[in-house]
């Protein structure tokens, strides 16, 4: 990879750092010139980061806790003297159909998907300077839905409309907000469906594209979003997805009944 330190010079917040997209990104945040402080709820994978990128701070931090997010944005401004970009990524998700679902596992995926970014938006932009750039994941469940993932599906389309109405808000300062939508990539979140029978099949089989999409891949979308290479570019979805919103989304309830029941639980 050619790199080109297009965020030289910059301050750098990322959610749910340490692991996946998140700690993708966050490399690729430094090795582009960036100065990153990374949040995540595994303090002891943030702790290993930053031992092993001086570019890199780490800070446990629960974005459904406004205080956890709060002092991490207070953290960038403290260390490095500013605030730049802002990469809003932590989240979960939960599979159930809707007849089955437990009322307060639905509202933890809420807080952690929707009110997370929520919170990273109003703590990073208030200390971020104008001209900066937030981005928020939110997927290709956006707007393709899935059978069980009622949670999941709704909140990462909430999360598209934040990124309009945050772009709208910030517009004046020439802060720019997008959100993401990644298709199927392997990560912590995504690791057990790479283990039920045929359900990758069925995901590359409704990819026009048979390339895979890794973690890197959207860590070069997201520092494209959050450089002045994207300056004209504000309150979009940008999917990253093999095309994969074309034809449909595999049915992961049904894969998951096909499981032996010893497997499945």
């Amino acid at each position: 990879m050619n790199l080109t330190e297009r965020l030289a010079g910059k301050v750098a917040l990322v959610t749910g750092g340490a692991s996946g997209i998140g700690l993708a990104t966050a490399r690729r945040f430094a090795a582009e010139g960036a100065h990153v402080v990374v949040g995540d709820v595994d303090a002891a994978a943030i702790a290993t980061l930053a031992e092993a990128d001086p570019e890199i701070v780490g800070q446990p931090c629960d974005v459904r806790l406004e205080s956890d997010v709060e002092a991490l944005a207070a953290t960038a401004v403290d260390r490095f003297g500013g605030l730049d970009l802002a990469f809003a990524n932590a989240g979960t998700g939960s599979f159930a159909s809707l007849t089955d679902i437990d009322a307060a596992d639905w509202m933890r995926v809420v807080e952690v998907n929707l009110l997370g970014p929520v919170l990273t938006i109003k703590h990073a932009a208030r200390r971020m300077r104008d001209g900066g750039s937030i981005v928020i994941t939110a997927s290709l469940n956006a707007i393709q839905p899935a059978p069980g993932m009622s949670a999941y599906c709704c909140t990462k389309a909430a999360a598209a409309m934040l990124a309009e109405v945050a772009a709208m808000e910030l517009g004046p300062r020439r802060i720019r907000v997008n959100a993401i939508g990644p298709g199927l990539v392997r990560t912590g979140l995504t690791e057990a469906m790479f283990h039920m029978p045929g359900i990758v099949e069925d995901f590359d089989e409704n990819a026009p594209l048979a390339t895979d999409t890794s973690a890197d891949d959207v860590a070069s979308l997201v520092t494209f979003l959050a450089s002045d290479e994207s300056a004209s570019i504000t309150g979009t979805l940008q999917l990253i997805d093999r095309g994969a919103h074309t034809k449909r989304y595999p049915d992961v309830l049904a894969h998951l009944a096909a499981l032996p029941a010893s497997t499945a639980e």
